[in-house]
Parts: structure tokens; C-alpha cells; sequence
């Protein structure tokens, strides 16, 4: 069991599922006991399990006006702040961090509270893409504190999944190779082996047989707030060279490189075929994620300003089934929360989490690589966690003891990581982890009842995948 031993003090903003999922790998992998820790979070829950493990649990919701003075006398150089809350900034975080000597990661690159759903800014502005133009200004290649940006288990670990499957292929089709060294081995990898979609394809079957959704209700796996979050935000995606023709509500960004486009219509509204290899094809909604742009963008060829290829990459999520409710019911009432939120985690009686990532237009069709991890397992492996919660939480880990051993490494995201060293960590946490091939594309077994705006020249266009 890898541990690394940290010298300094741990704060940690936000304490949901994921934070109370991932303190006792902390506990158990990173050298510090309960006396280090401080725990801030905007709600109660979870105040006793803080106790138990012994850290410190104060109430406190930090906002613009006031996460300096709350932080700053928490945090000294050395120290490590680990934000897992929704709606406080990445970007003034880092940027305090940077300025007292402090590791970060975040599992995602958050704006403040108005930033998700202000009618007055524009979607662009609201987009996942704007979010990481705003971040990557930090990364100005001088010497700084690690902070690890977009590291739980998508966007994250993905990451990670997506280099052990391109060597797998490499492999299979007869080209193996040693793990390329920079961005551009990894670019030209990809472009070789003729990968021209990624999906990010999950699965969660978890259910409650006991307790099932109530109206007025919206019932999820993991966090409820930050999945309504991004799910109103644009539904992106990361574009790819090989694609003909924009989707009609598609829109190219004025600013950064480019390497996505958004849908003038919220990620929970937007759905799109996949396939897993347990669920086979399926529906999922193409919600808005930080690695669909990120993907994207470190696969990229160039010559110049030309681009010579890019993958079109996206998030594919079929939620559990309540959530599958609960998010039906929100957008028949326009988007505005229920009343009642319930997370699941002690009432789900089975079911697994089916997490990985689709690399499809290769030489042997399409390849499925990730996590089938059970809630049976999950809680056998660590206390307070289901299966969607342990995949995000065992990558917080990992990426934190990542980041513990390059302390001066600056701005990084998942894809500057070692995916070897992430995935030595992960592994024993993920249940079985398992890589599939299989003959599928997005217009196997399509009904001919009503005629369908496809192109069947080509598969791999992202309008066969747009449910329609």
C-alpha cells in the first residue's frame, strides 16, 4: 500500500459525499492524523464523521467577500487546501494558494455561485471552456506551488483510462509502444492508431428498492448541487478535425484555441448514443465536463496554426434511474431545483457504477476501458462511500499524493500527470477493471420507422450520435 508521508496541514472547503468519501483515504495513505485537518463546509452534514475521524469541522460558507479572511489564517507555506465544494471560484483559490506557498486540487474548475446560472452572462461565458481559459492564465511557467486542477474521476482519472487504452490498442493491432514522454508522443499516438471519437461512457445502475423518488424530490449517487450545476450549464464538447458540419444550435468560442464548441441548449436537455460494455447502447446526456475540452486540446496535431487532427470527445452519462427522474421532473419545471435533495448511500441495496472511456474509429471498431465498480465492494474498500463516490474520492487521493511528491510543479491538469502512477493507486479501489472491443457505432441497429438525418459514409460524425 503506496503512502506518502505530508508534512503540513490539510484544509479541506466542501464536505460532501466526496469530501466524507475520501477522508479516510487520506487518513490511511497520506500521513497526517485528524489534528491536521480542518474541514470547511457549507452544511452540517457530515459534522459527526469529521468528529469521528478526529478533524476539525467548522460551518462556513465562503463567497467573494469573505474566502481570504476565512482562508488565510488557516493556511501557511507548505500546507495543502483541497477544495470539493460547489460554487466557490478555482481560480481565486489557486491564486491564493499560489501567493502563500500552498499545494491545491480541485475536482473541478468552479466559478463563483452566479457563474452557473446568471442570465446576464452569456453562454459562452458560463461554458466549461471560459472556465479553463480563465484558469490556464495562471500557468505562466514560473516556478509555483502544485496545484492540480479537475482531478476526481471525470474529469481525472478519464484521463488517465484514455493513455492505458491507447496503449492497449497500440498493442493489440500490432504497434506496441513504450508510454510517450510529452503531449505531442501522446498527440501522434492517438492520430496513428486513427481514434477520432472519445467518449467518456458511464453507467450507474445503483438503486434503492426501499426507498425509490418521491415528487418534489431529485435523488442522485453523488453530488446533487454540482450535478444541477453543470447539467444547466451549455452542453460542449471537444471538436474534432474529422467532423463535417456544426450542429445547428453549435456554437465556436471567440476566444482561446478552439478546441470545443457549445450547444445553445443545457447539458441535461441534450442526449447522445453510446455504449458500455455491460449496458451495451444507451442514452446518455452530454453534460458539460472539463475534459471533454482538455481532451481534446492535449490530442491535438498542428502544423502552425493549422490543425491536422483532434478527437471530438464528450461526456456520455446515464445517471442512476431516480436521477434519471429527478432530472426529467427539473426540466419540466424549467430548471428550478426540487424542494427536497436525498443523496443516496446507505438505502442503495445494489448495483455498480460503470465508469470508462470509449475510443472509437480504430483498426479493431471501438474500445471500452474503465471501472465496473459495485456498491458492495466500494463499501468493503472504504467506509462512507458508494461506488460513484470511491471512484471520484480514490483519484482525489492519488492526484493529492501525486501532487505531495511534485510540490513545485505549477498550474497541471490531469493530463501533465504520470497516469501510471495515478492508476498504481487506483486500481485496487475501482473493482474490476476491464478493457472491451467491440463492433459497435452509433448506427447499429437503427429503426428505419421514421427517416433519420444520418451520414452513413461515416459513422464517427457527431450527428449520428445527437439523439434528435
Amino acid at each position: 500500500m503506496k503512502r506518502v508521508d505530508f508534512g503540513g496541514n490539510l484544509v479541506i472547503v466542501g464536505f460532501g459525499s466526496i469530501g466524507q468519501g475520501v477522508l479516510p483515504l487520506i487518513l490511511r495513505h497520506f500521513g497526517l492524523d485528524g489534528s491536521r485537518i480542518t474541514i470547511l463546509s457549507a452544511s452540517a452534514a457530515g459534522r459527526e464523521e469529521a468528529l469521528r475521524f478526529g478533524a476539525s469541522f467548522r460551518q462556513e460558507t465562503l463567497d467573494r467577500g469573505n474566502y481570504r479572511a476565512i482562508l488565510e489564517p488557516l493556511l501557511k507555506a507548505g500546507d495543502f487546501l483541497l477544495n470539493l465544494s460547489v460554487t466557490v471560484a478555482s481560480c481565486a483559490l489557486v491564486a491564493l494558494c499560489r501567493e502563500k506557498g500552498v499545494l491545491y486540487l480541485d475536482t473541478c474548475i468552479e466559478p463563483w455561485a452566479e457563474g452557473y446560472t446568471d442570465p446576464d452572462l452569456p453562454p459562452a461565458l458560463r461554458s466549461n471552456y471560459a472556465l479553463r481559459e480563465d484558469i490556464l492564465t495562471l500557468r505562466d511557467g514560473r516556478d509555483a506551488p502544485t496545484a492540480l486542477v479537475a482531478h476526481g474521476a471525470n474529469p481525472g482519472l478519464v484521463s488517465h483510462f484514455i493513455k492505458q487504452a491507447l496503449l492497449d490498442i497500440a498493442r493489440d493491432v500490432g504497434h506496441p509502444t513504450s508510454p510517450p514522454i510529452n503531449r505531442e508522443g501522446w498527440a501522434g499516438l492517438m492520430q496513428g492508431l486513427g481514434v477520432r471519437v472519445v467518449h467518456v461512457a458511464e453507467r450507474d445502475t445503483q438503486f434503492s428498492a426501499s426507498r425509490v423518488k418521491a415528487a418534489d424530490e431529485f435523488v442522485n449517487t453523488w453530488s446533487i448541487e454540482g450535478f444541477v450545476g453543470e447539467g444547466c450549464q451549455p452542453a460542449e464538447l471537444g471538436w474534432g478535425s474529422h467532423e463535417k458540419t456544426l450542429p445547428p444550435e453549435g456554437r465556436r468560442h471567440d476566444e482561446g484555441n478552439n478546441a470545443a464548441i457549445y450547444l445553445m441548449r443545457p447539458g441535461a436537455g441534450t442526449r447522445v448514443r453510446s455504449w458500455t460494455p455491460l449496458e451495451g447502447s444507451f442514452h446518455g446526456f452530454l453534460i458539460t465536463h472539463n475534459e471533454s475540452i482538455s481532451t481534446a486540446d492535449y490530442y491535438t496535431v498542428q502544423d502552425g496554426e493549422q490543425v491536422l487532427f483532434r478527437p471530438t470527445v464528450h461526456y456520455a452519462y446515464h445517471p442512476c434511474d431516480d436521477a434519471i427522474l429527478s432530472l426529467h421532473e427539473l426540466a419540466g419545471k424549467n430548471w428550478t431545483i426540487q424542494s427536497s435533495q436525498r443523496l443516496m448511500m446507505d438505502e442503495i441495496d445494489g448495483g455498480i457504477d460503470e465508469l470508462g472511456v470509449l475510443l472509437m474509429g480504430h483498426a479493431k471498431g471501438v474500445y471500452w476501458y474503465g471501472s465496473r465498480l459495485s456498491v458492495g465492494e466500494a463499501r468493503s474498500l472504504c467506509p462512507c462511500n458508494n461506488a460513484t463516490s470511491l471512484q471520484v474520492a480514490i483519484s482525489v487521493l492519488a492526484g493529492m499524493m501525486w501532487v505531495a511528491e511534485h510540490p513545485r510543479a505549477g498550474l497541471v491538469e490531469p493530463e501533465d500527470v504520470d497516469f501510471a502512477y495515478i492508476l498504481d493507486i487506483a486500481r485496487p479501489y475501482l473493482g474490476p477493471v476491464v478493457g472491451v472491443y467491440a463492433d459497435w457505432t452509433p448506427l447499429q441497429g437503427r429503426a428505419r420507422l421514421f427517416p433519420e438525418d444520418l451520414d452513413e459514409t461515416d459513422p464517427w460524425q457527431f450527428r449520428n450520435f445527437r439523439v434528435v
